[in-house]
C-alpha cells in the first residue's frame, strides 16, 4: 500500500511539528512519522525532565540553607525522590499532551506511528506501507553515545533517559564525563542526597570553555561535596557486589571509585543508523551525522535534516531555528542560512552558565586586539542580596569593529541575563550601545552597561 503527501517529515522533536504546521498552513499535505513519543528529546528525556529536576534539586537546596536567610526549619531536610520524579514525569506528560492536541487539530496532517526506513529519495516505508513525496524532512534527533570503554558491557549503567526513570537514590552516582549533561546530573543528585564522583577524561571540566569558567564551575560544585576526578586516561568498569568499580588512573587521589550507580555522559550520536539513509543517497559524516548545507539541504534533492541528526547544533534552540531557516527559505522567499545565527547556550547546574559567540581562547586565536571586561557576582548587589554570589561576568569585544566576540555570565540568573548580549550581537550593535544603556534595578543585567564600559585592551 502507498501513500502520496506533499511532504514527509521524519521525527517529532523540536523541529518537526512546528514545520507541519507551517506546511499545513500552506495547504500542504504532510504526513509526520515519529516511532516512539511526540515532542522528541526535549520534551521526553531532556530539557522539560531535567529542568524539573533542577527546581527540585534548587529547592532542597535552598531549604537546607534557609537558616542563612534567617528562616528556621525544624528537622531534617528530607526528599521523597519518588514524589520528585512523579512530578517531573506529569511536567513531562502535559507538554507532550499539548504537541499531540495541537497537532491533531492540523487540517492536512497525518500522524504515522512507526519507524521510518528510506526505500528510495522520495520513498518511505513504515511497516508494510509505503509513503512518497516530493518533499522529505528529517528531524530524527540523537542519543546517548555508548562508547567501548573497557568492561562497560559486564556492568549495568544508566545513560540521560535511563536515569531520569530511575525512582531510587543512588547511594553513589558515579557520573563519567564532566561536561554539561554530566556535571548538571551530578549537582542535581547530590542536592537530592546522594554522594557523587565526576570523572573526567581530560584535565578540566567542560573543556570547551575557557579555563576560567572550568575553574569557577569545579569549585562550585566541589562546594557541594562533589568529587572531581580529572586526568583519566584509563577509564574502565569492574562489577562489584556493591554496585560498579570505575578505574580512573589519576595522576591523584584513589585509582578506583566504588558506585552504586554508574552515568555515563560521555556525548551523543545521532539517530540516523537505522532509516537506510544509503537507499536514498543522503550522506553522512564518520560520526552518522546527515551532510547539510548552508541551508539544511542534504546530498539529495528535496531532502533537508534538521535538529541534531544534523551536527549542526545540539540544543532545542538550534533545532527549532533549523525550522525557522527552512520554512522561511521555503515559504517566505527568504534567503535564511546557518551560518548567519550566533549561537548562544546555557549550561543548567546551580548557579547556570549562560553563554554566546566565542570563548576568550577562541577570541585571542584570531590575533586581533580585544577588549575584556570582568566583574564578579561578589560585586552585584542582586547576586548578594539572593545570598548567590558565586561566579562571574565575562564580555569580549573586537577592540576595532566594536563589537562583542562572546560572553559569559556564570552565576545567579546568567542564563537569562546573557540574552542582553545575544541581542547584541544578532543586531550587530556595538558595545558602547550597552554602556549608555538603563537597565532596571536591582538585577544582574544592570552591571553589563558596567562591564563594558570598563573593558580593558588586551
Amino acid at each position: 500500500m502507498s501513500q502520496s503527501f506533499d511532504a514527509l517529515i521524519i521525527g517529532a522533536g523540536q523541529a518537526g511539528p512546528p514545520l507541519a504546521g507551517r506546511l499545513t498552513a500552506a495547504g500542504q499535505t504532510v504526513a509526520l512519522i515519529e516511532r516512539h513519543l511526540l515532542g522528541g528529546t526535549c520534551v521526553n528525556t531532556g530539557c522539560t525532565p531535567t529542568k524539573t529536576l533542577v527546581a527540585s534539586a534548587y529547592a532542597a537546596h535552598l531549604a537546607r540553607r534557609a537558616a542563612d536567610y534567617g528562616v528556621v526549619i525544624p528537622g531534617a531536610i528530607e526528599v521523597d525522590i519518588q514524589r520528585v520524579k512523579a512530578r517531573a514525569r506529569a511536567v513531562v506528560a502535559n507538554s507532550r499532551a499539548g504537541v499531540e492536541g495541537w497537532l491533531g487539530s492540523l487540517a492536512g496532517l497525518s500522524v504515522i506511528h512507526g519507524q521510518a526506513r528510506f526505500e528510495g529519495p522520495n520513498t518511505v516505508r513504515v511497516g508494510d506501507e509505503l509513503f512518497t513525496a516530493p518533499q522529505i524532512f528529517i528531524n530524527v534527533g540523537g542519543r546517548a553515545r555508548v562508547p567501548d570503554m573497557p568492561g562497560l558491557r559486564q556492568v549495568d549503567y544508566l545513560t540521560n533517559t535511563s536515569l531520569l526513570a530511575l525512582d531510587v537514590l543512588p547511594r553513589h552516582l558515579v557520573v563519567v564525563g564532566g561536561s554539561y549533561i554530566g556535571l548538571e546530573f551530578a549537582q542535581i543528585y547530590r542536592r537530592f542526597g546522594a554522594e557523587v564522583t565526576v570523572v573526567e577524561k581530560g584535565p578540566r571540566l567542560v573543556s570547551r570553555e575557557d579555563e576560567d569558567v572550568s575553574a569557577a564551575i569545579q569549585d562550585i560544585l566541589a562546594a557541594e561535596g562533589i568529587q572531581i576526578r580529572t586526568n583519566a586516561e584509563c577509564i574502565a568498569f569492574t562489577p562489584h557486589e556493591e554496585g560498579v568499580v570505575v578505574q580512573v588512573n589519576c595522576t591523584e587521589g584513589a585509582p578506583e571509585v566504588l558506585g552504586s550507580h554508574v552515568l555515563l555522559a560521555v556525548g551523543r550520536q545521532p539517530n540516523t543508523d537505522d532509516l537506510g539513509l544509503d537507499r536514498a543517497g543522503v550522506a553522512t559524516d564518520t560520526h552518522g551525522y546527515i551532510t547539510v548545507d548552508d541551508q539544511l539541504r542534504t546530498t539529495v534533492p528535496g531532502i533537508w535534516a534538521l535538529g541534531d541528526c544534523n551536527g549542526r547544533g545540539a540544543f532545542t534552540h538550534t533545532a527549532y531555528n533549523d525550522f525557522e531557516i527552512v520554512a522561511a527559505n521555503l515559504l517566505d522567499g527568504a534567503d535564511r542560512r546557518v551560518s548567519d545565527r550566533i549561537l548562544g547556550y546555557a549550561l543548567y547546574i546551580d548557579p547556570p552558565l549562560g553563554r554566546v559567540g566565542l570563548t576568550e581562547a577562541e577570541a585571542r586565536a584570531l590575533g586581533r586586539p580585544l577588549l575584556v571586561g570582568t566583574r564578579p557576582m561578589t560585586r552585584v548587589g542582586r547576586a548578594i542580596e539572593k545570598g548567590e554570589t558565586q561566579g562571574f561576568i565575562k564580555i569580549v569585544a573586537d577592540a576595532e569593529t566594536q563589537r562583542i566576540l562572546g560572553a559569559a555570565i556564570l552565576g545567579t540568573g546568567g542564563d537569562e541575563a546573557i540574552h542582553g548580549l545575544i541581542d547584541t550581537m544578532n543586531a550587530d550593535q556595538p558595545y558602547t550601545t550597552l554602556q549608555w544603556a538603563m537597565p532596571i534595578h536591582p538585577t544582574v543585567s544592570e552591571l553589563i552597561p558596567t562591564v563594558v564600559g570598563a573593558m580593558e585592551l588586551v
